[in-house]
């Protein structure tokens, strides 16, 4: 018989399970409480009945992330995770310390299908995706750790949250309940490459998240080279989808654009960007490329990062450059796996 992956269960989903074998409600809302706090056993859920837990441990089982390396920066506390799951397989997560409390950047999947052409990422292939309770473990597990509240949450790690995205709701209704960790939706953010269908299908949720699109290019030449995604859907389909999203939830769209020196950093993308968000409720995130093992791509220089900047204000377009932290351990998700797995095959 299979065990039943109880953490991946809602309330009421517990409730209608414990009716069945004759338990009352309270007894699911005890359960509830002890997995949203990141019980690891059975045994630990000490307000049950002995009787009660042996027959849940024999059903259920509980989904744990295992530290399995930790790197902390001594340049501003940030922490990166490589979390091991039950299966054997790695993800990463960072956690981040900022004046408003703590961030924990998590994975969705187990490697990447979207191949993004400047993502460490991408280049170690797709396993699979993951489940509710093993996004919730992470958030948890890098709480633990801490030993303080994780106050907010990136689903931008490891993965494309909407190329999962039945357990990625699933995990935002487990972790946003009052009943469980309790983490306001706006205090929640997700990453897309820009998987167009299942944004109109989140817009519809009507959540009061932020939604970060990964841009990075500003126009479709451009972005179908570094993104294939790109192919799929182009630039305007992606914009109109984002209008689309703000319209129904009113919640304004943050583009992320990773500037690449000679590639999509000049005046005239700059200046083409702006045309294409004009009269939209955003927010550019521009980020300094991630230096990735293989890659050909380089950072833009800082003062050409500032032109870049400059020209988006100009035109009424609000921008930022992104705090790059734990750069002296890879805080980039996607590296750490990678050079592990580097390193196991060559023991």
């Amino acid at each position: 018989m299979s065990l039943t992956d109880i953490k991946s269960m809602t309330l009421e989903e517990l409730k209608n399970s414990f009716a069945a074998i004759g338990q009352p409600a309270f007894r699911a809302l005890q359960v509830y409480h002890w997995l949203g706090r990141g019980v690891r056993g059975f045994d630990e859920m000490s307000d049950l009945p002995k009787p009660f837990r042996e027959t849940l441990a024999a059903e259920n089982y509980i989904a744990c992330a295992e530290i399995e390396r930790k790197y902390c920066s001594r340049l501003d506390d940030t922490v990166k995770y490589l979390f091991r799951m039950h299966d054997g397989q790695l993800v990463e997560s960072v956690l981040m310390h900022y004046e408003h409390g703590r961030t924990v950047c998590i994975s969705s999947q187990v490697g990447c299908r979207m191949n993004c052409a400047f993502c460490a990422t991408g280049k170690s292939g797709y396993s699979r995706n993951l489940t509710p309770s093993e996004m919730l473990s992470q958030v948890q597990a890098a709480q633990a750790d801490a030993g303080t509240r994780i106050s907010n949450i990136v689903l931008m790690g490891m993965g494309e949250p909407l190329d999962n995205y039945k357990n990625v709701l699933r995990f935002l209704e487990l972790v946003s309940s009052g009943e469980g960790m309790n983490v306001g939706m706006r205090h929640i953010s997700l990453s897309t490459c820009g998987i167009v269908d299942k944004i109109y299908d989140l817009a519809e949720q009507k959540y009061q998240l932020t939604l970060s699109v990964s841009l990075h290019a500003p126009n479709d030449e451009i972005r179908s080279r570094l993104m294939p995604v790109g192919r799929r859907w182009n630039v305007d389909e992606l914009l109109q989808a984002c209008r689309y999203y703000l319209g129904k939830t009113g919640r304004r769209i943050s583009f992320e654009y990773a500037l690449i020196g000679g590639v999509n950093d000049s005046r005239e993308c700059a200046g083409e960007l702006a045309h294409r968000l004009k009269g939209m409720l955003c927010h550019v995130n521009l980020i300094p490329v991630n230096s990735v093992k293989g890659s050909p791509f380089r950072k833009s220089t800082p003062e050409q990062t500032r032109r870049f900047m400059r020209e988006l204000a100009a035109q009424g377009i609000t921008a930022t450059v992104r705090r790059t932290l734990g750069a002296d351990i890879d805080a980039s998700c996607g590296q750490l796996r990678r050079r592990y797995e580097e390193e196991a095959a060559n023991v």
